[in-house]
């Protein structure tokens, strides 16, 4: 039976990972600061730091793993403390790596981000063009990303540079928009909506790293879905398909950035220099590299992962309205100064 360590295992993907590969006949492993109550015979949970070396040694006594799926970072927008999230998602993956090292593993799977860009937005962004993140939170992802190839002689890591993971139960600053729908409240744009944005389907990450574990070598994939239409497109398609009466605003693009900006730093806004910066242009990954060289194929498109995702919100309101202690990804980011904004909507 195959053994995988998951970190983050608790969080909105690691959930939907470690279904994927228990469902394969694996056995996962998890380590996670939140607690994961989820249940199965060859799943076990650990609640901790990934840079608490006695819990670190006490997971890889027990347990024997074939690949290691790092998946555990703090987010910017939600942990203040930005030492401890530059500790937790950069000395982590370190020590990820140190532990792999003693263990004779010499597989790591790991999700960086499309935050390692804050320029060029406009242009399909191939894996050689140059990362140039605005925040901390993808200046970490850049560092891991450097950490993980600086083991390349020893251990085989593939790295995705993921945008926007989607599907049932994902929120963080998407609950805000599922928020604005479900209420039928108008939909404040910044500039005309054209531009275009990637996500991808949790599911069809979760098959990439099962494709991963095949790359014997040490690799930069892009991962997104096909066919991304426009913000407009997208938006419409769901209030469409949800029965919500919402209608779209635009508003003008600079004014707006500006006043992202302002409440930003005035701490008031739950939109960092990438969200804002994003929301107002265009990001999408070229995916040739990863079709051709690990036979990856996206399933869903925006417009549908966005519309599984409201389904959920619509269908488990309360129950998502009173979590306490979960991970970013599965709670509705606080709306700040939007939420002023909002009754106006």
């Amino acid at each position: 039976m195959a053994s995988y360590l998951i970190t983050g295992g608790a969080g909105f993907f690691g959930t939907i990972l470690k279904k994927h590969f228990l469902s394969l006949g694996a056995k996962c492993v998890s380590i996670d600061l939140e607690h994961d109550n989820f249940k199965h015979d060859n799943f076990v949970a650990y609640q901790g730091d990934i840079n608490d070396n006695r819990l670190m040694d006490k997971i890889f006594k027990e347990h024997k793993f074939d690949a290691i799926f790092h998946c555990a970072a703090l987010l910017a927008h939600v942990k203040k403390d930005l030492k401890r999230l530059w500790h937790a998602n950069v000395d982590g993956t370190k020590n990820v790596c140190e532990y792999a090292l003693k263990s004779n593993i010499n597989k790591i799977v790991f999700i960086s981000s499309n935050c390692l860009w804050a320029k060029n937005f406009d242009n399909l962004v191939v894996e050689e063009e140059e990362p140039s993140p605005a925040e901390i939170y993808g200046k970490s992802k850049l560092e891991a990303e450097k950490i993980l190839l600086s083991y390349k002689d020893k251990i085989n890591s593939i790295i995705f540079r993921s945008p926007t993971i989607m599907d049932e139960g994902r929120l963080g600053l998407l609950g805000i928009l599922f928020e604005f729908i479900d209420e039928n409240r108008k939909l404040p744009m910044v500039g005309d909506g054209k531009n275009r944005y990637q996500f991808i389907y949790a599911k069809d990450l979760a098959k990439a790293f099962e494709l991963a574990l095949k790359a014997n070598y040490s690799e930069i994939f892009n991962i997104g879905s096909d066919d991304v239409k426009t913000f407009n497109e997208v938006y419409e398609y769901v209030i469409k398909k949800s029965g919500s009466k919402s209608r779209l605003l635009h508003f003008p693009k600079l004014p707006m950035i500006w006043a992202m900006k302002i409440c930003f730093w005035l701490g008031i806004s739950p939109l960092g220099p990438y969200q804002y910066k994003m929301i107002a242009s265009s990001f999408v990954f070229d995916t040739t590299k990863i079709k051709r060289k690990l036979g990856f194929v996206p399933t869903l498109k925006n417009e549908e992962m966005l519309l599984r995702a409201y389904d959920f919100y619509h269908k488990n309101k309360e129950e998502i309205l009173n979590r306490k202690n979960v991970s970013a990804h599965n709670s509705v980011a606080k709306m700040g100064v939007i939420k002023i904004l909002k009754w106006f909507m």
